[in-house]
């Protein structure tokens, strides 16, 4: 009798460049808010806005529908608009660019340092001209940027300064929290972000600038919805300015407020994970690993290495195609740089070499607290089987 053959190995499932980890805390929140009665801005926003108050260290914060309309509402509190410059990186996606030519302003892109991949603050400051009004710096992956040099840059000439930190929750620099530095910072909860409640967004730094972004992002009423159902009839209060509908809903906030709590332990297991590509990856010809300068406590939202193509065996969309189709692993890249999209094409108006470089190298690996230690040897496997 011949021997039974043995079955072929089962192939392994795909793997996500992203999936956020859920637990029975977040159902039970959100359980609890559907049972509450109570959906719109309330106890469950508030109780996150009071969160980030306090890991910041922030005058106020305000919890609203998305990052981008945290900086939309950023740039209209703080007055920008029409005959405004605001200095951003173009490595970035297009939210800032965006928000600001609905003000009326005008983005003014800068480019990148090559080692954090982060705005620089010489080439920020060779473009500060007499329109320019405010510096949105990005920190890029969950590294921060330089936060002295860019507080020091802005008060030095005057100007805003206002912090992208959609990558950077639970980042630090110099031992400062990448958020905390800005006159206003714009955090994200998307779905794919260090802490992910689907949408989502914060708003957080001086109180007199949050208290106009709070009223310009609730219609111009000067009262909440929740204080009129606490202390004021639901029909007594004034519009004083036109504005707009951006507060996040209670629904929204009851995730986002776990996943913020989750974040220190969330952001443990990124590093873990980037320890150990980058001690697996180092030394491969045509490779880079993601710097990280002295004094950085890394948020690592990306995991994002170059490839060099004069010097690897492969390029950039090889790799992404080699992982994907040989080893069903996701991968992405960040970012097409604003300069070259339709509608800033023509706002180009110096070389930005790195960022152009950076953006045709950059390939960004699955890096997210959902994944095993052997979901990390896998990737790290499928990398490497492209070196000699």
């Amino acid at each position: 009798m011949s021997p039974t053959p043995a079955s072929a190995p089962a192939a392994a499932p795909p793997l996500p460049w992203n999936r956020p980890l859920i637990g029975p805390e977040e159902e039970a929140e959100v359980l609890e808010t559907l049972r509450s009665g109570w959906l719109t801005h309330g106890p469950k926003a508030t109780r996150l806005e009071q969160a980030v108050r306090d890991r910041l260290g922030a005058e106020d914060a305000f919890a609203v529908t998305s990052c981008t309309a945290a900086l939309h509402l950023a740039f209209l509190a703080a007055g920008i608009g029409h005959g405004d410059d605001v200095i951003t990186p173009s490595l970035t996606f297009c939210a800032v660019p965006n928000a600001l030519l609905h003000t009326g302003a005008r983005p003014v892109f800068v480019d990148v340092d090559p080692l954090t991949l982060n705005i620089d603050p010489e080439a920020t400051e060779a473009a500060i001209t007499g329109s320019t009004k405010a510096i949105a710096v990005m920190h890029y992956g969950g590294h921060p940027c330089d936060l002295r040099a860019f507080r020091q840059l802005a008060d030095r000439y005057g100007l805003l300064l206002i912090e992208d930190a959609a990558h950077a929750l639970h980042a630090v620099r110099d031992g400062l929290r990448a958020g905390s530095v800005g006159d206003l910072a714009a955090f994200s909860f998307y779905a794919n972000k260090v802490a992910a409640a689907g949408e989502g967004g914060i708003l957080a730094g001086c109180h007199d600038l949050v208290q106009r972004a709070r009223l310009l992002g609730r219609h111009g009423i000067d009262s909440s919805a929740w204080q009129r159902h606490g202390k004021r009839n639901t029909a007594d209060y004034e519009v004083t300015v036109p504005g707009l509908k951006y507060v996040m809903s209670d629904v929204t906030a009851a995730i986002a407020a776990v996943q913020y709590a989750k974040l220190p332990a969330f952001t443990r297991r990124r590093a873990e994970i980037a320890a150990a590509y980058t001690q697996a990856l180092t030394g491969l010809p045509g490779l880079s690993t993601p710097a990280v300068m002295p004094g950085v406590e890394h948020g690592w939202f990306l995991y994002a290495v170059l490839i060099d193509p004069d010097t690897a065996p492969t390029d950039r969309d090889q790799l992404a195609a080699h992982l994907l189709a040989g080893h069903q692993i996701s991968t992405s890249v960040h970012f097409k740089p604003v300069h070259t999209l339709g509608p800033y094409q023509a706002m180009a108006d110096r070389p930005l070499p790195v960022t152009e470089t950076v953006a045709a190298r950059q390939l960004s690996l699955p890096c997210y607290p959902a994944m095993t230690d052997q979901d990390v040897a896998r990737v790290i496997t499928a990398v490497r089987s492209l070196w000699p």
